[in-house]
Protein backbone atom coordinates (compact mmCIF):
# COMPACT_ATOMS: atom_id res chain seq x y z
CA UNK A 1 0.00 0.00 0.00
CA UNK A 2 1.44 3.56 -0.96
CA UNK A 3 1.82 5.69 2.06
CA UNK A 4 1.66 9.28 1.87
CA UNK A 5 4.56 11.15 1.99
CA UNK A 6 5.40 13.23 5.28
CA UNK A 7 5.47 16.64 4.08
CA UNK A 8 1.75 16.38 3.05
CA UNK A 9 0.82 16.81 6.45
CA UNK A 10 3.28 20.06 6.58
CA UNK A 11 1.34 21.90 3.55
CA UNK A 12 0.20 25.44 5.37
CA UNK A 13 -2.70 26.12 2.65
CA UNK A 14 -6.17 24.42 2.45
CA UNK A 15 -6.30 21.44 0.26
CA UNK A 16 -9.76 21.27 -2.14
CA UNK A 17 -12.21 18.53 -2.05
CA UNK A 18 -10.76 15.99 -5.10
CA UNK A 19 -13.65 13.70 -7.14
CA UNK A 20 -13.94 12.36 -10.13
CA UNK A 21 -16.90 12.01 -12.03
CA UNK A 22 -18.41 9.52 -14.69
CA UNK A 23 -20.89 10.45 -17.21
CA UNK A 24 -22.06 6.89 -18.59
CA UNK A 25 -23.77 6.76 -21.86
CA UNK A 26 -25.49 4.08 -23.72
CA UNK A 27 -28.33 3.60 -27.06
CA UNK A 28 -31.09 1.62 -24.92
CA UNK A 29 -34.84 1.18 -27.09
CA UNK A 30 -33.62 3.60 -29.90
CA UNK A 31 -32.80 6.38 -27.02
CA UNK A 32 -29.66 7.60 -26.67
CA UNK A 33 -29.13 7.53 -22.57
CA UNK A 34 -26.85 8.26 -19.65
CA UNK A 35 -26.98 6.52 -15.77
CA UNK A 36 -27.70 8.59 -13.17
CA UNK A 37 -27.38 7.62 -9.46
CA UNK A 38 -29.58 9.16 -6.62
CA UNK A 39 -27.92 10.54 -3.55
CA UNK A 40 -28.84 8.78 -0.16
CA UNK A 41 -31.75 10.45 1.28
CA UNK A 42 -30.20 11.51 4.74
CA UNK A 43 -29.62 15.11 6.07
CA UNK A 44 -25.79 14.53 6.26
CA UNK A 45 -25.96 14.12 2.23
CA UNK A 46 -24.81 17.47 0.91
CA UNK A 47 -27.99 16.94 -1.93
CA UNK A 48 -30.11 14.29 -0.23
CA UNK A 49 -31.83 12.52 -2.66
CA UNK A 50 -31.48 14.66 -5.79
CA UNK A 51 -29.58 12.59 -9.08
CA UNK A 52 -26.05 12.84 -9.39
CA UNK A 53 -23.78 11.27 -12.13
CA UNK A 54 -21.61 8.24 -10.57
CA UNK A 55 -18.37 9.23 -8.88
CA UNK A 56 -16.76 9.90 -5.46
CA UNK A 57 -13.99 11.27 -3.89
CA UNK A 58 -10.13 10.47 -4.99
CA UNK A 59 -8.45 8.35 -2.92
CA UNK A 60 -4.84 9.00 -2.55
CA UNK A 61 -3.88 5.23 -1.37
CA UNK A 62 -5.43 3.66 -4.29
CA UNK A 63 -5.40 6.09 -7.01
CA UNK A 64 -1.99 6.84 -9.12
CA UNK A 65 -3.78 8.93 -11.17
CA UNK A 66 -7.00 10.60 -12.34
CA UNK A 67 -7.83 7.74 -14.75
CA UNK A 68 -7.29 5.09 -12.39
CA UNK A 69 -9.79 6.82 -10.04
CA UNK A 70 -12.63 7.19 -12.67
CA UNK A 71 -11.70 3.03 -13.72
CA UNK A 72 -12.42 2.02 -9.89
CA UNK A 73 -15.42 4.57 -9.66
CA UNK A 74 -16.95 3.55 -12.72
CA UNK A 75 -16.71 -0.21 -11.44
CA UNK A 76 -17.88 0.53 -7.65
CA UNK A 77 -21.10 2.63 -8.83
CA UNK A 78 -21.80 0.69 -11.17
CA UNK A 79 -20.41 -2.36 -11.51
CA UNK A 80 -19.61 -1.86 -15.37
CA UNK A 81 -16.38 -1.74 -17.12
CA UNK A 82 -15.62 -0.41 -20.49
CA UNK A 83 -13.11 -0.27 -23.13
CA UNK A 84 -13.86 3.49 -23.86
CA UNK A 85 -13.52 5.82 -21.07
CA UNK A 86 -12.27 9.74 -22.02
CA UNK A 87 -11.60 12.46 -20.10
CA UNK A 88 -13.56 15.59 -20.45
CA UNK A 89 -12.65 18.58 -18.58
CA UNK A 90 -12.00 19.81 -14.78
CA UNK A 91 -15.11 21.43 -12.98
CA UNK A 92 -13.97 23.66 -9.54
CA UNK A 93 -15.57 25.88 -7.32
CA UNK A 94 -16.14 27.14 -3.61
CA UNK A 95 -19.75 27.24 -4.58
CA UNK A 96 -20.61 23.67 -5.58
CA UNK A 97 -19.76 21.51 -3.01
CA UNK A 98 -21.33 23.24 0.42
CA UNK A 99 -18.79 20.94 2.44
CA UNK A 100 -15.51 22.84 1.06
CA UNK A 101 -13.86 24.12 -1.75
CA UNK A 102 -13.63 21.49 -4.41
CA UNK A 103 -12.65 20.56 -7.54
CA UNK A 104 -13.66 17.06 -9.85
CA UNK A 105 -12.55 15.69 -13.42
CA UNK A 106 -14.99 14.21 -15.14
CA UNK A 107 -14.87 11.54 -17.90
CA UNK A 108 -17.02 10.36 -19.66
CA UNK A 109 -17.72 6.09 -21.00
CA UNK A 110 -19.17 4.40 -23.61
CA UNK A 111 -21.40 0.71 -22.92
CA UNK A 112 -23.01 -1.11 -25.09
CA UNK A 113 -26.45 -1.89 -24.31
CA UNK A 114 -26.36 -5.39 -23.04
CA UNK A 115 -24.32 -4.52 -19.85
CA UNK A 116 -26.34 -4.50 -16.89
CA UNK A 117 -25.92 -2.54 -13.65
CA UNK A 118 -25.58 -4.83 -11.06
CA UNK A 119 -27.59 -3.06 -8.32
CA UNK A 120 -25.69 -5.90 -5.45
CA UNK A 121 -22.37 -3.96 -6.85
CA UNK A 122 -23.51 -0.28 -6.89
CA UNK A 123 -22.15 1.57 -3.39
CA UNK A 124 -22.85 4.82 -1.97
CA UNK A 125 -26.13 5.06 -3.59
CA UNK A 126 -29.44 4.03 -2.56
CA UNK A 127 -30.54 3.72 -6.45
CA UNK A 128 -29.15 3.86 -10.22
CA UNK A 129 -31.46 4.34 -13.19
CA UNK A 130 -31.10 5.15 -16.74
CA UNK A 131 -33.17 8.37 -18.68
CA UNK A 132 -32.94 9.77 -22.11
CA UNK A 133 -30.49 12.89 -22.01
CA UNK A 134 -32.80 15.46 -22.31
CA UNK A 135 -34.89 14.16 -19.85
CA UNK A 136 -32.07 13.70 -17.63
CA UNK A 137 -30.72 17.64 -18.18
CA UNK A 138 -34.13 18.99 -17.59
CA UNK A 139 -33.82 17.48 -13.88
CA UNK A 140 -32.24 19.20 -11.00
CA UNK A 141 -29.26 17.47 -10.81
CA UNK A 142 -26.86 17.26 -7.61
CA UNK A 143 -23.79 19.85 -7.61
CA UNK A 144 -22.66 20.82 -10.94
CA UNK A 145 -23.88 17.86 -12.71
CA UNK A 146 -26.16 19.45 -14.99
CA UNK A 147 -23.50 21.37 -16.94
CA UNK A 148 -20.90 18.33 -16.92
CA UNK A 149 -23.67 16.52 -18.37
CA UNK A 150 -23.94 19.20 -21.27
CA UNK A 151 -20.60 19.23 -21.85
CA UNK A 152 -20.29 15.40 -21.95
CA UNK A 153 -23.25 15.36 -24.73
CA UNK A 154 -22.16 18.31 -26.90
CA UNK A 155 -18.57 16.39 -26.60
CA UNK A 156 -19.99 13.06 -27.90
CA UNK A 157 -22.18 14.34 -30.79
CA UNK A 158 -19.57 16.64 -31.98
CA UNK A 159 -17.11 13.53 -32.44
CA UNK A 160 -19.62 11.54 -34.01
CA UNK A 161 -19.70 13.67 -36.89
CA UNK A 162 -16.27 12.60 -37.83
CA UNK A 163 -15.08 9.89 -35.74
CA UNK A 164 -16.12 5.69 -35.13
CA UNK A 165 -17.14 6.62 -31.58
CA UNK A 166 -20.63 5.04 -31.84
CA UNK A 167 -19.35 1.93 -32.70
CA UNK A 168 -18.10 1.50 -29.09
CA UNK A 169 -21.92 1.76 -28.26
CA UNK A 170 -22.21 -1.61 -29.92
CA UNK A 171 -22.46 -5.02 -28.98
CA UNK A 172 -20.29 -7.25 -31.27
CA UNK A 173 -20.84 -8.52 -33.47
CA UNK A 174 -23.11 -5.65 -35.69
CA UNK A 175 -24.46 -5.21 -39.03
CA UNK A 176 -23.39 -1.97 -40.77
CA UNK A 177 -27.46 -1.07 -40.58
CA UNK A 178 -27.10 -1.42 -36.84
CA UNK A 179 -24.40 0.68 -36.72
CA UNK A 180 -25.92 3.43 -38.71
CA UNK A 181 -29.03 3.48 -36.48
CA UNK A 182 -27.12 4.52 -33.82
CA UNK A 183 -25.27 6.99 -35.37
CA UNK A 184 -28.72 8.56 -36.37
CA UNK A 185 -30.19 8.21 -32.53
CA UNK A 186 -27.22 9.94 -31.14
CA UNK A 187 -27.07 13.01 -33.60
CA UNK A 188 -31.10 12.66 -33.90
CA UNK A 189 -30.87 12.81 -37.85
CA UNK A 190 -31.08 10.19 -40.69
CA UNK A 191 -28.47 9.06 -43.10
CA UNK A 192 -28.23 7.96 -46.66
CA UNK A 193 -27.27 4.59 -46.52
CA UNK A 194 -24.57 3.93 -49.34
CA UNK A 195 -22.67 7.09 -48.25
CA UNK A 196 -22.50 5.94 -44.45
CA UNK A 197 -22.04 2.25 -45.65
CA UNK A 198 -18.87 3.42 -48.06
CA UNK A 199 -17.31 5.63 -45.13
CA UNK A 200 -17.31 3.18 -42.49
CA UNK A 201 -15.85 0.65 -45.10
CA UNK A 202 -13.51 3.09 -45.97
CA UNK A 203 -12.06 3.71 -42.76
CA UNK A 204 -10.85 0.36 -42.14
CA UNK A 205 -11.52 0.37 -38.51
CA UNK A 206 -14.06 -2.66 -38.96
CA UNK A 207 -13.14 -6.64 -39.03
CA UNK A 208 -15.62 -8.61 -40.63
CA UNK A 209 -16.43 -11.70 -38.96
CA UNK A 210 -19.07 -13.68 -40.77
CA UNK A 211 -22.80 -13.69 -41.36
CA UNK A 212 -24.86 -12.65 -38.63
CA UNK A 213 -29.02 -12.00 -37.81
CA UNK A 214 -29.72 -8.70 -39.29
CA UNK A 215 -32.77 -6.33 -39.12
CA UNK A 216 -35.92 -8.37 -40.59
CA UNK A 217 -34.72 -11.86 -40.07
CA UNK A 218 -32.26 -11.64 -43.02
CA UNK A 219 -28.40 -12.34 -42.39
CA UNK A 220 -25.58 -9.70 -43.31
CA UNK A 221 -22.62 -9.26 -42.62
CA UNK A 222 -21.05 -8.84 -38.90
CA UNK A 223 -18.29 -6.90 -38.02
CA UNK A 224 -16.20 -5.69 -34.73
CA UNK A 225 -13.83 -2.84 -34.10
CA UNK A 226 -10.04 -3.55 -34.29
CA UNK A 227 -8.87 -1.35 -31.61
CA UNK A 228 -11.25 -1.34 -28.85
CA UNK A 229 -9.25 1.51 -27.08
CA UNK A 230 -8.93 4.49 -29.24
CA UNK A 231 -11.88 6.01 -31.64
CA UNK A 232 -10.68 6.42 -35.69
CA UNK A 233 -11.12 10.07 -36.68
CA UNK A 234 -12.75 10.24 -40.17
CA UNK A 235 -10.92 12.41 -42.91
CA UNK A 236 -14.09 15.06 -42.97
CA UNK A 237 -17.10 15.25 -41.17
CA UNK A 238 -20.36 14.08 -42.17
CA UNK A 239 -23.41 16.29 -44.05
CA UNK A 240 -26.35 16.35 -43.23
CA UNK A 241 -27.32 14.74 -46.40
CA UNK A 242 -25.32 11.57 -45.64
Amino acid sequence: MNKIPSSASKLSFERPLVTVDVVIFAIQNEQFTVLLTRRPAVSSDPFPGLWALPGGFLDVLQDHTLLDCAIRKLKDKTGVETSYLEQLGSWGGDKRDPRGWSVTQAYFALINVKQEIDQKQVRGSTETAWFAVDDALRKRLAFDHTQILSAAIDRVRSKVEYTSLPAFLMEEAFTLPQLQRVYEVVLGRPMDKSAFRRRMLDADFLEAVGLIDGSLGRSAMGYRIKNRVTAVTFPRTFRASE
